[in-house]
């Protein structure tokens, strides 16, 4: 039950191009934000859609792999672990992120691939 305490599943669009970055040690990051949406209607009856935003981090073959096969809007499945951490912006003001971790991509805009 350990690999359960910190589990992540989403299924989203992108909502912009993976921002690819390489490390001094030759290992890549992959930065990217998705989407979730739920749908619901409200006591009016209307249709209301509540969208999520996530920021994921992904490295190394999986980094590689959403810079070649994804782009903005692609849909993909992501598992991970949630992580949070802290840093000073240029001002010196104190931030606090937080990530997901990426360990398993499933692209789902072509014929369905897992890695």
């Amino acid at each position: 039950m350990y690999a359960l305490k910190n589990k992540v599943q989403l299924i989203g669009h992108l909502g912009k191009n993976p921002e690819i970055k390489t490390m001094d040690n030759n290992k890549k990051v992959a930065r990217v934000s998705l989407a979730t949406s739920e749908s619901y209607k409200n006591s009016q009856d209307e249709k209301v859609t509540e969208t999520q935003w996530h920021n994921l981090v992904a490295w190394g073959k999986l980094a590689d792999i959403l810079e070649k096969y994804t782009a903005k809007g692609s849909e993909i499945c992501v598992e991970g672990k949630l992580s949070y951490r802290e840093y000073t912006d240029k001002e010196g003001v104190k931030k606090h992120i937080t990530e997901i971790v990426v360990n398993e991509v499933l692209l789902l805009d072509k014929k369905e691939s897992t890695v």
